[in-house]
């Protein structure tokens, strides 16, 4: 007879709470550009991020312009109507609790998504699975960085999508975003929205990406991602071209 033991093992996942996340997006649509402030909560907790209300908000760009951004709902900062430019660098500037936030940002130029396509999943033709491919041509000779987020039936897919071009510069890039926690069949909706990204973001997305992937094969242990925000805060501020596709999946 064999017996086994069972060791338990105390997973250190810490409960540290109560910092600041900051959420910052400025895009090439002409519209409101949004900030959220919010606190982190215990990783035991449900994820319900208390706002953060009561800040001063404001962004200013290269050609002395300055945008302020006013409350409501609470902890949602936004904008009167304006459109990010192309190569313009973009300064965030937060203030809360005593202390002075700034981040920045240059927004890349448009690289256009041509298309995106559905094929049967390759890690598992035995069923009717699908993945998602994007098309597009990435210019020669200039350093880009990208970022996809998907959603299937109006869902956001929990999977990080950032990529560079390290490999494919100057080609057509033909792109599959393998996403292994919400399937995706025949006769679904899927939508793909495609942002050409400045290096900082990216390597913050990347990071996330990177820990999306840990396990007993691999992957990195978890941590924060590295922030373009000073001083050091949870979030991220990004400048970026934002475009989508919708597909119905065949």
């Amino acid at each position: 007879m064999f017996t086994a033991c069972t060791k338990v093992i105390d997973l250190k996942l810490g409960n540290d709470s109560g910092k600041l996340v900051i959420e910052g997006n400025i895009t090439d649509v002409n519209g409101p550009q949004y900030i959220v402030l919010s606190r982190n909560v215990p990783f035991t907790s449900t994820n319900t991020y208390p706002p953060v209300s009561g800040a001063t908000v404001t962004v200013s760009d290269d050609q002395n312009n300055t945008y302020a951004f006013t409350e409501g709902p609470a902890g949602t900062y936004s904008s009167a109507q304006f459109q990010g430019n192309y190569g313009s660098n973009y300064k965030m500037t937060v203030q809360t609790g005593g202390t002075t936030y700034t981040a920045n940002s240059r927004m890349p130029s448009l690289v256009p998504l041509d298309s995106i396509t559905d094929k049967k999943a390759d890690f598992n033709s035995s069923n009717n699975r699908r993945e998602i491919t994007v098309h597009y041509h990435d210019p020669p000779g200039v350093h880009n960085q990208y970022r996809f987020i998907m959603w299937v039936n109006g869902e956001q897919v929990s999977t990080i999508f950032a990529f560079n071009d390290e490999f494919s510069d100057g080609r057509y890039v033909n792109g599959d975003l393998v996403e292994t926690i919400l399937n995706i069949y025949p006769g679904d909706t899927v939508k793909v929205e495609m942002q050409c990204i400045d290096m900082p973001v990216y390597t913050y997305w990347f990071t996330l990406m990177e820990q999306n992937f840990g396990g007993p094969d691999g992957g990195v242990a978890p941590s924060n991602p590295p922030t373009n925000i000073s001083p050091a805060s949870l979030g991220y501020f990004s400048a970026h071209t934002t475009q989508t596709k919708v597909i119905i999946v065949e």
